[in-house]
């Protein structure tokens, strides 16, 4: 068998075994668990991506943050799946999800051209399903965080708290700000313009989230609405060639500056009410 592809399923089932164990486990713990399985996918994938390089070639480090998200992220969103044989068919979907994202990057990595628009197409929907499961799986290790329609317009179960929503937003800020480097690594040639790029997909969310959050919008309805905004913000960077020199981006980072003032002007104003 191909070395890679030999590394590559072990790897699989590495993280698969890891994340139905994490099914067992409570708490906190649970944070500190999803941040080691980030770590552990991203480091192997990155080392199963360079299994196929002719000599020795360098893997980008955001080569293999896309599969190391969809992993951490899979690991809150198996809260949602109660403890039995429903569980191993959903662990079998999220490792072939975690195969199939090694293997369109092992795939781009491998052509002398660079990544074509096919490639990236198919990276785009691989890291919009990555978002979904890591977009629920935070909300699912937060109290609450899922929120529950019951009569009359209430919330079932307990009602998140303001520290709930604040550990919400920054955690899908981070997933969106390690997703948005991935692509904007593709289109732009320097690190730190990238990097500013990550920032806006970071705070993008981040707003979305709180704001989505504070309306309650109901179960899986929140992270489809927070993956349709990182779609959405997404496309809005890639029309713009070039990230700090475009007029375009002190606007967007003025809008988002402005959103952000008033979702938390909007939490305190619940809280005093």
């Amino acid at each position: 068998m191909d070395p890679r592809r030999r590394h590559q399923r072990e790897l699989v089932v590495l993280a698969v075994t890891i994340l139905g164990l994490s099914r067992l486990l409570d708490g906190p713990l649970l944070w500190l668990v999803a941040a080691l399985v980030l770590v552990a996918v991203w480091l192997g994938a990155r080392q199963v991506i360079a299994e196929g390089a002719h000599g020795y070639v360098p893997v980008p480090v955001e080569a293999s943050i896309v599969p190391a998200v969809m992993a951490a992220g899979s690991l809150g969103a198996l809260r949602l799946v109660p403890l039995g044989l429903a569980l191993a068919p959903v662990l079998l979907a999220v490792g072939l999800l975690v195969d199939v994202t090694l293997r369109l990057e092992s795939r781009a990595f491998d052509r002398p051209s660079g990544m074509t628009a096919g490639d990236r197409t198919g990276l785009l929907g691989m890291a919009l399903l990555a978002a979904f499961l890591a977009f629920t799986g935070v909300a699912a290790l937060v109290a609450g965080g899922l929120a529950e329609p019951g009569l009359g317009g209430t919330e079932q179960g307990p009602p998140i708290t303001e520290s709930g929503i604040v550990t919400i937003a920054l955690a899908d800020a981070l997933v969106a700000g390690l997703l948005g480097y991935r692509f904007a690594a593709i289109r732009l040639s320097g690190a730190r313009d990238a990097l500013w790029a990550a920032g806006t997909y970071a705070a993008a969310i981040a707003v979305a989230a709180g704001l989505l959050r504070v309306v309650a919008i109901p179960r899986l309805a929140f992270p489809a609405l927070l993956t349709l905004v990182f779609y959405l913000w997404d496309t809005v960077r890639g029309s713009a060639p070039s990230l700090r020199r475009d007029p375009r981006f002190l606007w967007q980072s003025v809008l988002l500056a402005i959103l952000a003032v008033a979702v938390v002007a909007w939490n305190l104003g619940l809280r005093g009410s």
